[in-house]
């Protein structure tokens, strides 16, 4: 037994050294266009699951999900999300892959996160991917309104989802 555990902790130990190795040689692509390995990946989302469900609190929106709040949502998502996540035209935003990891692009595929989570992302940001923290910026009411907007962008109520249609229909 206690060979075994001597040979997990040499083994984490080396892993370590050549993981440090490899960043001090600058062996690992940093630039924003690249595309991130799976394990990256994977590691990166699930430290970003955890921590969420660890800090994010399990709260409701306050706002009714009604036309004049997601037309609102609408609207803040076009003046501030738009440009990094794809505008309502349902088009990638051009800057989707300058980002590292890609930037979701949220109106082409749409999260289905619960909007406590899509509150907290838009509150507070995320480290490391270019998604700033919009507390310092828009009110509490206009982040809710993002979020319900952005949570319910498949099925809209029909006052908002003429609005939408409106904004973008087509012009002859």
């Amino acid at each position: 037994m206690a060979k075994l555990c001597l040979g997990g902790i040499i083994t984490v130990l080396l892993l370590c050294a050549v993981s440090l190795v490899i960043g001090k040689l600058g062996l690992i692509p940093t630039t924003a266009a690249s595309v991130p390995p799976t394990l990256e990946r994977e590691l990166a989302t699930q430290a970003l699951n955890a921590s969420m469900m660890r800090r994010a609190p399990h709260v409701a929106d306050p706002y009714p999900p009604n036309d004049e709040n997601l037309i609102a949502g609408m609207r803040v998502y076009t003046m501030n999300c738009a440009v990094c996540h794809g505008a309502l035209d349902v088009k990638a935003s051009p800057l989707e892959h300058s980002f590292y990891p890609p930037a979701p692009q949220l109106i082409l595929k749409p999260i289905h996160d619960p909007e406590w989570r899509t509150y907290y992302v838009v509150r507070t940001g995320v480290r490391y991917t270019g998604m700033p923290a919009w507390e310092s910026v828009l009110s509490e009411q206009d982040m809710w309104r993002v979020t319900a907007f952005l949570s319910r962008v498949e099925n809209l109520p029909a006052g908002a989802a003429s609005y939408w249609q409106e904004l973008y229909a087509p012009r002859q």
